[in-house]
């Protein structure tokens, strides 16, 4: 209306620079870009005089209506600038994401002999915050403490916010310590920066210190408390923070109640985040949705995530990539193949394919599944591979055996300038172990931390355990345990006791038992693994004591189970205890494959069988072990080209891997089995490990 009253009174009007500014000042607010236009064209035509001042306006407006090019061009012609004018430009550059712009317009101004403001000062840190640029922002906060300005509440903020997200926890820490007036966006700031550094104690300590000086919360600073609760798994934290948000009335807002999902789903409470989630439909968005699914993904409730996606779905909601994300690496981690092919259908669908999470996640999804070819074609697929797609395809080809492969994509990486990282270093040296590649996995890791300045950890020191333990350099590897800068972690002696085994020492063996028993007295592998030691040497005794030690301290052995998915079911196979409608055929098919193999030059393995009973007891049991079973299943109910996948949660037995070879030669099929350390390829009579694994 007050646009309409000024038009109409003419030029009576225009000589009233106050109302004319007012109207500008109305236009900016609402965003209505074209009438702006109209009104500066009008302003033109009408020969008025553009005054400083209404400029000033106008490039405000035009920079608020998202035209900043306009309101340069506009701020080029004029004939006389003041600090709000080259204030005002800062923050438009800053404002349209024009941050380049905005640093080389403060330092003209600096040029023109301008004394910045504190809102200049803020928009062009805002600016370096957003370019990454931690030198330019040094050189800023120098002058903003010249001029008088360093201690500002919006100078402050904005000092915080850049050292924060520069990673610079100390100077931003310093920066915060040396403001006399702590606001509630200063604190938030801090806070947020604690989060986003993964202080997340700092920053649980930083909120209770801004609740004991009283100063008000809002929903910014609940959603990073939250997330930091969620980090550290700070079930009472969160809880307590929960009531708060419910006292405040803010439960409703969709911003707190998804950090809320978030939170209850990181510390594996889904009966509150389903909860919260269900509080209010219209209030929903992908990332609530998202963050339930990611919960109950984390849990392993994958059927949950499942329906939680339809729902979305259901709703018209439309998945993004981090939703995506969640689901694929859920059928990654369960090798769920038939619903990680369904997922990438629809991420092609929706355009998703190209983004970096996804086809890392897609990399990954398809190398766990056992199709080694599909995930080395989407990752070739990948324009820019980042450092996680280039992590994702060096693990699948070290968990499937091709060390070699590994090695030479590992060189890929750096010639396309990517830096390798810890998780780099873990899945290299795992695919020099399962290759046999011992002199170049000696020489990654001694090479770490010169070349790359990667710190070995536990992990990797554990891996060499096993590189050096697998080759049979059972005495190197004992050396290399003695001189550790700290003691082997499970993984390492596990590692250690499983070559020892394989290896027939026995002495080293006890050593590595006996020192796994104590980090992980419920832990049944090194019983067992000893027992077979004392088994293979014929040692009833040895074998008798272990098991009553096994008794006695009421630890369980983990029964071994096969599993393969037919369709949309998976069929899961123990080696004892087992029942299925087709039982019957599988025996028969198992007895049928035992004869041709037979014929083929298979001769059981019963040393593997660590009881005191006959041979032909022995190729019994041996006979029904579970992935021999799924094997034999697989055979019955896969049409020929469709390729048979075996999971196990155990490490497949020595006497298996013989039969499957031979079984992979007469049927002619090529056969998949995944045991808990790595992929075994069978065709044609041989396997991709080469017998090394």
């Amino acid at each position: 209306m007050k646009f309409q009253a000024a038009w109409s009174v003419g030029n009576l009007v225009l000589k009233d620079s106050a109302t004319l500014a007012h109207i500008i000042q109305n236009l900016a607010q609402t965003k209505r870009l074209q009438k702006g236009k109209q009104f500066h064209a009008r302003l033109i035509s009408a020969g008025y005089r553009l005054s400083t001042f209404l400029t000033n306006h106008l490039l405000n407006m035009y920079s608020k209506c998202g035209c900043v090019h306009h309101a340069h061009k506009l701020f080029e012609r004029m004939p006389q600038r003041n600090l709000v004018s080259w204030t005002a430009m800062i923050t438009g550059f800053s404002q349209n994401l024009e941050y380049s712009e905005a640093v080389r317009t403060f330092s003209q101004m600096r040029f023109a002999g301008e004394s910045p403001t504190q809102f200049a000062f803020s928009s062009v840190i805002r600016a370096c915050v957003s370019l990454g640029s931690i030198q330019l922002g040094w050189q800023i906060h120098c002058l903003a403490l010249k001029c008088g300005f360093g201690f500002d509440m919006f100078t402050g903020s904005n000092l915080v916010d850049l050292y924060s997200k520069c990673g610079f926890m100390i100077d931003a820490c310093k920066v915060f310590e040396e403001m006399e007036c702590k606001d509630e966006v200063l604190w938030t700031t801090l806070i947020d920066g604690y989060v986003k550094n993964g202080n997340f104690e700092d920053a649980l300590l930083a909120y209770k210190s801004m609740i004991d000086d009283g100063i008000m919360v809002d929903h910014y600073v609940l959603c990073s408390t939250l997330s930091a609760c969620g980090a550290l798994k700070a079930f009472k934290f969160g809880k307590c923070l929960h009531c708060f948000i419910v006292k405040m009335g803010s439960e409703g807002e969709i911003s707190v109640g998804n950090a809320l999902t978030d939170m209850y789903s990181k510390v594996g409470d889904m009966e509150s985040a389903s909860n919260v989630f269900g509080i209010d439909s219209e209030c929903r968005n992908i990332v609530s949705y998202t963050s339930l699914i990611d919960g109950y993904v984390e849990m392993d409730q994958i059927e949950k995530a499942l329906s939680v996606f339809a729902e979305l779905w259901r709703k018209g909601i439309e998945p993004n990539q981090f939703t995506f994300s969640s689901l694929i690496k859920a059928c990654s981690n369960q090798a769920l193949l038939e619903q990680g092919t369904q997922l990438h259908a629809q991420v092609i669908k929706l355009n998703l394919d190209k983004d970096y999470f996804v086809s890392s996640v897609l990399v990954d999804m398809y190398g766990k599944c056992g199709l080694l070819d599909d995930s080395v074609r989407v990752f070739d697929e990948i324009e820019s591979p980042s450092e996680i797609a280039w992590n994702s395809m060096i693990s699948v080809l070290a968990q499937h055996g091709f060390g070699k492969d590994a090695m030479e994509t590992f060189h890929r990486m750096k010639n396309n300038g990517v830096e390798p990282n810890s998780v780099t270093f873990v899945s290299l040296l795992i695919g020099c172990s399962h290759a046999g590649l011992v002199k170049e996995g000696l020489n990654l890791f001694y090479c770490m931390e010169r070349i790359y300045g990667v710190m070995p950890r536990e992990e990797h020191y554990s891996c060499v355990i096993d590189l050096l333990g697998r080759a049979g350099k059972l005495q190197e590897a004992e050396e290399f345990i003695n001189n550790m800068p700290f003691k082997p972690n499970a993984f390492g002696w596990c590692s250690f006791l499983a070559a020892c085994k394989t290896h027939g020492d026995k002495e080293r063996a006890k050593l590595a038992a006996e020192n796994l028993m104590q980090l992980e007295p419920e832990n049944s592998g090194a019983h067992v693994m000893l027992s077979n030691i004392y088994a293979k040497e014929k040692q009833w005794e040895g074998v008798r004591t272990l098991r009553k030690m096994m008794r006695d301290g009421n630890v369980k052995k983990m029964p071994g189970y096969s599993w393969v998915d037919v369709g949309n079911q998976t069929h899961i196979f123990g080696a004892e205890d087992w029942s299925h409608p087709q039982q019957k055929e599988i025996y028969e098919k198992l007895d049928t494959l035992l004869d041709v193999i037979k014929k083929a030059g298979y001769v059981p393995f019963t040393d593997s069988i660590p009881l005191d009973m006959e041979d032909s007891l022995k190729e019994k049991i041996l006979q029904r072990h579970s992935e021999r079973i799924a094997v034999a299943f697989a055979l019955l109910s896969l049409p020929v080209g469709k390729p048979i996948i075996v999971k196990k949660n155990l490490r497949v037995c020595s006497d298996c891997h013989s039969a499957i070879k031979y079984i992979s030669k007469v049927v002619g099929r090529k056969i998949v089995v995944r045991d808990n350390s790595r992929f075994h390829h069978f065709a044609d009579g041989l396997c991709s490990c080469g017998d090394f694994w």
